[in-house]
């Protein structure tokens, strides 16, 4: 074999260094690149750490919009209870008399079927001043208690307050539509009718 065929010291004295060289740099670039795949991936994990927590961000926002929502129904449907029952209390407070008003009404029908009969005798006329007093005063305390007599004779027709048992006819065009006899008084109790008067109408 030739001197040619083999390196000589000088060469390899010369490839050397950078045969070093190319390893470090080698090196580098591997040292450089797991950094980067490091890197990468902590961005990566971190980028998914961040969308975990939007996710669980948003579910909440969610959640306490509907926990808005329903505190706002319930608030609302409470309120309209509260409403609804004073409401009704204060219906019963303003007709608390109502009932016992309808249960007094016969009684003073009685009174007053009492009197339009005929007294003949001293003993009678005393029996029906007697009734008649006791009229006025169970008239007196209907009264304090809001409860008064429809006007119905010569009134003109009204179904709110009348109920007309018979139909004649009218002597003249003013009396046309109009109240011409009363067979039970009405009464009212405040404003609402407790009982509509029974009356006879012209037509």
């Amino acid at each position: 074999m030739s001197k040619e065929e083999f390196p000589s010291e000088k060469h390899l004295t010369e490839d050397a260094p950078k045969a070093k060289t190319a390893s470090a740099n080698e090196s580098v670039k591997t040292a450089k690149d797991a950094a980067s795949k490091a890197k990468d991936k902590k961005a990566s994990d971190l980028s998914a750490k961040v969308a975990k927590l939007r996710a669980a961000l948003t579910a909440a926002k969610a959640a306490r919009a509907d926990l808005d929502n329903k505190y706002l129904r319930s608030e609302a449907e409470l309120q309209n209870v509260q409403k609804r029952h004073a409401k009704e209390r204060s219906q019963l407070i303003k007709y608390e008399s109502q009932n016992l008003a309808k249960a007094v009404l016969p009684a003073v029908d009685n009174l007053e079927r009492a009197l339009a009969t005929s007294a003949d005798d001293e003993h009678s006329r005393q029996l029906k001043k007697g009734v008649q007093m006791t009229l006025d005063a169970l008239m007196k305390a209907l009264e304090e208690q809001g409860i008064e007599t429809i006007p119905a004779l010569n009134q003109k027709f009204d179904p709110t307050l009348h109920q007309a048992v018979q139909m004649v006819p009218a002597e003249n065009d003013d009396q046309t539509g109009h109240v011409v006899k009363v067979l039970q008084k009405g009464y009212q109790y405040k404003d609402r009718t407790l009982r509509p008067a029974m009356v006879v109408v012209a037509q």
